[in-house]
Parts: C-alpha cells; structure tokens; sequence
C-alpha cells in the first residue's frame, strides 16, 4: 500500500501518521516524551530522543511489508530553532519559546529598533521574547556568545526534522510567518535587522512550504507550522470565505480571506499576520486559551476532588447557563497579549456548587475572551462559516457556546482531527501522488446557536 508518512509533532503527543493515496489515516503512532532542562533549568522538549524516535520510525518504514512508502513530510509547533554546527552536528537545546525573556535585553532590542509599535509593525508580529523565533537567536548571541558562535545554521523545528532525513538546510514560509518576528512583510524578505545584528548568515534560503526534495527513492517535504499546515485541507476544500478555529494550546483564528496587516492596537492583543505556503499574508489571531483551560480544569478539579478527565463527558446544559447568568458576578472579558488568561482564574471556586457548574462558567469565560480575540480577524472580510478544529472541537459545551456567540455565522465542528498531519500531506500532493485530490477531505457538523 503506497503511503506518506507525517510527523506531527506538538508539544504534548508526538504522532506518527500514514495517509494513503486517497488521504485516509491508515495508520497512528502516538508517543509523549518526558521534557528534560536546559542549560538554564528551563523546561524544554528533548530533541535528542525525539530525533532519534523519528529515525526509527522512518527506517521500520523502509522496511517494512504492509506500507510502501512514497513521501515524509513535517509539521511542528512553531517559535522553535535547533542550531547546527559547521560540521553538521546538532547543538545545544530547543530552547522552550516559554522561557522568560530578559526584560534588559528586550528593551535594548527595542530601542535599537525605534520600539516595540515600530518593529511590530514592519514584522506584523507581536512583540513576545521567545515567542519570537528571531529574538531566540538575538538572545543567544548576547547571552551565550560561545555558544552562538558555534552555530553554523540556525534552522526552524520542521525544517531540522526534514535535515534529519536528507542532510538539505531550508527555511520556510509558514515558519517564517508564524509571529518569528524576521520577516519584512511589506518587502517579502527577511527583516533588514538580522543582517544587522550579524544574525543573518546563519539563516537559509527561503522556500515555498509545498517544496519537497528526494532522499534515494523518498520524496521528503521541507515542514511547515503546524497551524498554517491545518488551513490547507480547507482551502482545497471549500471556495466560500471562512475563518479556521484551529484549538489545542493555543486557539489561533486564521482567516485566509483576510490578508491586511494588523495595526499597532491589534499586535499588541496577539493579532499578526501568518503566511501561506506561497508566501500570502493570512490575518491571524492567536490566545492561550487552550493553555489557560487546562490550568483551570486542574484547579477545578483538585478543589472539587473529580478526575481530571471530568469535563470529557459533559453535555451543554442551558439551564445551568441561565443559573450562571443569574448568580455570577459578570466581569468583562479582556485581552492585554495573547497569553492574557481568562477571568475565570479570578472566580472563586466555593462560590460553585459543584466541578460541572464550574466547568461551564469556565467555557462561558473561555469562549466571551475568544470572540474578542476572533473578531480581529473577522474585520474587513465577509466570513460566512467558522471552522473548528482541535481538541475543542469535541467540546459540546465550547462548541453550543461558541455558536451561540456568533449567531451571524455557520459554525461547525470538523470529523478531520488530524487536519495538521492532512494539511502537511496535502502541501506535497503532486510530488508523490498521482491520483486527484478528493474534495471530501472535510466532514463537518455544524453547531446552530440555542437561547441559553
């Protein structure tokens, strides 16, 4: 059986997938990896074990006597480097885009570059430390200048794991665009400021996201961010303007209709522009909201003694919204950047009667904080669906709620759970398969907004 091999790598599971020729997941391999520290005692993904998982993955592939296979492609979280020696040679850690930034450092940055609205602007990219993929390298070479003058070639996450397999040193598009702060969007190159911070040599040529190269017989993709790879099922799918709710850690509106660039105001509140694989501005709007649920649910748990899988089951229950409305205190959703958390952490959990009245305040939280979140990328383009896809997307009390909130919109929930690994595959379709691409990639169920 001819197949691509995925590697979709997040930054809990890290899942190998294989697609046939007709785009059907024939096949899932699931693993997590214990975080090791850095050399600052900072949390980080061990990248050594995950390369060496990858390549052991990949040679059973060649081996083995069910699958052929054909491609390999790439799609990782993004604002993360692996840096290369001049001999070829992994080093050093993939440093957690977490990681506080310097604040002394930051503003020396920023007042070399006439501050923080000027170079958000030139970049379309909030100002986010090591959410900044080029201020990760800004900060190696002023912090650790040993280190940094090791590096040979500083490449993005899915562009190291395509280097694993073929030896090749690319960037890309999509890494490029997601929030790395290097990229000039008005002149379409990299940003003046790394060559003059001597930043530049160590990074590669520029090439579209659906490139792909050969290694012996392999066709093998060059990668792509995870949440631009998740918009290519769509576009090959559906003609009529839409917005992607692409949720998991983070809950990233992109709208590929949309393609102005932020203003100062909406960078600041984690608006930015990302970039399609051809190299089109897409007006995106990321939260932590994925994050945020999480601590909560927690929270909710411990204090009320449940599992933490408690929530999985839940059905929307309107009337505990209208208990909700009537007895919590109203407090105005807010968005200072895009890991602001919602109000819910300020909600006192005695004042619930129980885990399920709590979990749905929280979403009720979660989802007021998104719709201001969303509405930046819905200005301007006459959207006419929102499609949902991650984790939240199974949540039946997020999905009614969201519905309910964007009554002027179809809202709809996808069956597609792995539109990332699809989206990577899809990205090298005529590199590899010679049969026409489906137009059923997508199976949705729409959600029609309900009183209360």
């Amino acid at each position: 059986m001819p197949v691509i091999a995925i590697f979709d790598i997040g930054k809990t599971n890290k899942k190998l997938l294989l697609f046939d020729e007709q785009y059907n997941l024939v096949k899932e391999v699931s693993d997590r990896f214990a975080e090791v520290t850095d050399d600052d005692g900072f949390p980080c993904d061990d990248i050594a074990s995950l390369s060496e998982w990858i390549m052991q993955q990949y040679r059973q592939l060649l081996r083995s006597e069910v699958y052929e296979l054909k491609a390999v492609n790439f799609s990782t979280y993004g604002a993360s480097l692996v840096h290369i020696d001049k001999e070829g040679n992994r080093i050093g850690y993939l440093y957690n885009y977490l990681k506080p930034y310097p604040p002394e450092l930051m503003q020396q940055f920023l007042n070399a570059r006439g501050g923080a609205t000027v170079f958000s602007q030139q970049t379309s990219s909030p100002v986010m430390g090591h959410l900044n993929a080029g201020m990760q390298l800004y900060w190696l070479k002023e912090n650790k200048p040993v280190f940094f003058n090791n590096i040979g070639t500083s490449l993005h996450f899915p562009q190291y794991l395509s280097f694993l397999l073929t030896g090749k040193r690319f960037a890309e598009m999509t890494n490029l665009g997601a929030h790395s702060a290097m990229w000039d969007f008005d002149k379409k190159q990299y940003h003046s400021w790394l060559q003059q911070e001597n930043l530049r040599q160590r990074l590669c040529e520029v090439l579209p996201g659906d490139t792909a190269v050969s290694a012996g017989t392999i066709t093998i993709g060059i990668g792509l961010h995870d949440s631009s790879a998740a918009t290519i099922p769509y576009l090959a799918s559906f003609t009529e303007p839409f917005i992607i709710l692409s949720t998991g850690t983070w809950t990233i509106s992109l709208n590929p209709f949309n393609s102005s660039l932020p203003t100062a105001a909406e960078l600041e509140k984690g608006c930015l522009s990302y970039l399609t694989y051809q190299g089109n501005p897409v007006k995106t709007a990321m939260l932590f909201a994925g994050n945020d649920h999480d601590q909560q649910v927690k929270r909710i748990a411990d204090h009320f003694n449940v599992a933490p899988e408690f929530y999985q089951s839940l059905e929307y229950d309107a009337s505990l919204i209208e208990k909700l409305q009537a007895t919590q205190t109203a407090i105005l959703p807010f968005i200072g950047s895009a890991t602001t958390p919602g109000v819910f952490h300020s909600r006192v959990l005695s004042g619930f009667d129980n885990a399920v009245e709590a979990y749905h305040q929280l979403i009720v939280d979660i989802i007021a904080q998104q719709a201001l979140s969303t509405s930046m990328v819905l200005k301007n383009s006459s959207v006419k669906h929102i499609y949902v896809d991650g984790g939240f997307c199974r949540n039946k009390i997020y999905m009614q709620l969201l519905a309910n909130t964007f009554t002027g919109i179809k809202v709809y929930a996808t069956s597609m759970m792995q539109g990332t690994a699809l989206g990577a595959a899809i990205a090298i379709h005529p590199h590899w398969n010679t049969q026409p691409l489906s137009k059923n990639l997508v199976t949705l169920r729409q959600w029609k907004p309900l009183g209360n």
